[in-house]
């Protein structure tokens, strides 16, 4: 089971409360607030894998692994 980022659990939780054409104007700002929080735990990901041999590929799939829904 995927885990849920942050950035998606407040966007549901807001999308409870705001009517569809809210969530349609705030949909740009919650897909550029993944991408900073897909980079945040990219970056925590390398910076932690010092004594181990880690590339951005293997940062890269960590996330995709971890928190991208399968389609």
């Amino acid at each position: 089971m995927k885990k849920q980022s942050s950035v998606e659990w407040l966007q549901e939780c807001l999308n409870l409360h705001l009517t569809h054409e809210q969530q349609m104007q705030f949909e740009g700002l919650f897909q550029q607030a993944k991408q900073i929080h897909k980079q945040e735990i990219e970056d925590a990901y390398w910076d932690g894998g010092e004594d181990v041999q880690i590339t951005i590929r293997k940062c890269e799939q960590y996330y995709k692994n971890t928190y991208e829904k399968t389609r």
